[in-house]
């Protein structure tokens, strides 16, 4: 793997986390709307992003080439479902006031991915990404052992969007032409509710008024650039090193929970937090020596 592309996928993926744990804030001008309503048009609006940037590129080909292979045809749809189960559960957390209970499934999902690494890619993680996963499982069991109830809600976050890299792993699509395939193989879902829930409610005005009319357009926009970079990135770099660099996206949305949405904090989830985040900065630092190394070699 040539250094160059090494370090666009870490800049990538990063960016994409970043942007991600940052997205409560904007789910929550929206949580007057039904949940579901907003997952339809969260599919629907990143659709047309999507069609836009392919058609300004000159890559809708990709999108006609993907449905003559049946096996690309079937990741692709599955990828589909991974990622809106993904985004509704994480909406609907969010908007129920669950912010820290989606961060602890993001710190989850992350020992999720490195055991697919591990299991189906065989990948080898170093020793202080070793340490890392050793000190995520001892934060959620410290938790589990704490508060005496599996963390369902996390979970419920955690596990598609590990199985959902997994999945994009091994497509052969490029990063737009697969979100696009995604989106628009859930599109007709995304209409079937829109239209439902618009006439169950008397109209459209009912559903987009106010800043619901520009908030739900949207959506397509902060859903679909942080997937691409992400899409992007998950190609060129480990696949349990993208699940250690997810501890990014928590680690904000934790912080938001705590300090913009002004949730509960006790003393267990501060001790759970410390103990992730020592596991972090071993294979953080680890990792930029090795880039570094490689860059001076060249």
């Amino acid at each position: 793997m040539q250094p160059q592309r090494k370090t666009l996928g870490l800049a990538t993926v990063l960016g994409s986390y970043i942007l991600w744990g940052l997205l409560p804030g904007f789910w929550t001008l929206l949580a007057p709307v039904n949940s579901v309503y907003i997952l339809a048009q969260r599919i629907l609006w990143s659709l047309v992003f999507m069609a836009v940037y392919m058609l300004v590129t000159g890559s809708l080909g990709q999108i006609a080439a993907a449905f003559r292979d049946r096996r690309v045809l079937r990741q692709s749809f599955l990828c589909g479902i991974l990622i809106t189960l993904n985004w509704g559960i994480y909406i609907y957390a969010v908007n129920s006031g669950h912010v820290l209970d989606a961060s602890m499934g993001y710190f989850i999902e992350p020992v999720l991915v490195a055991l697919i690494g591990l299991l189906f890619f065989k990948e080898k993680p170093s020793r202080a990404e070793k340490l890392t996963f050793c000190c995520a499982l001892a934060g959620i069991l410290y938790l589990l052992v704490r508060t005496g109830r599996p963390p369902l809600l996390a979970l419920a976050v955690a596990t598609p969007f590990a199985l959902y890299g997994a999945v994009k792993k091994d497509l052969a699509l490029s990063p737009q032409a697969s979100l696009t395939m995604e989106t628009l193989l859930m599109l007709p879902f995304s209409l079937a509710f829109s239209a439902w829930w618009t006439a169950r409610l008397g109209g459209s005005g009912a559903v987009m008024g106010g800043a619901s009319f520009w908030l739900l357009p949207a959506c397509g926009m902060v859903t679909s650039i942080p997937l691409l970079l992400f899409n992007v990135g998950v190609k060129e770099i480990p696949y349990y090193f993208t699940g250690i660099l997810m501890y990014i996206n928590p680690t904000l949305q934790f912080l938001m929970g705590l300090l913009y949405f002004h949730e509960e904090m006790n003393v267990d989830r501060l001790i759970a937090f410390a103990i992730i985040w020592v596991g972090i900065v071993l294979t953080l630092a680890e990792k930029i020596t090795v880039i570094r190394r490689e860059k001076a070699a060249l």
